[in-house]
């Protein structure tokens, strides 16, 4: 995985589907399901080290660029 669109396929894996409205919100509600999934023990712990940081670096260009 390298962007946002690459966590969000990986999250359908898991019947995991978001649009919220803006990018910003999308992004940080990806954040919360990747959070329940890793407490659920369905992600393993590299998967989730791996997208927290691709959400926080998409999250911080975000806030510095909005796109919606």
């Amino acid at each position: 995985m390298k962007n946002f669109y690459d966590v969000l396929q990986y999250l359908k894996k898991y019947q995991v589907y978001i649009h919220v409205g803006k990018r910003l919100w999308d992004i940080e509600m990806a954040a919360l399901e990747v959070d329940n999934l890793r407490k659920a023990d369905v992600l393993s712990k590299d998967d989730y080290e791996n997208i927290k940081l691709i959400l926080a670096r998409e999250h911080k260009l975000e806030e510095q660029h909005p796109t919606d």
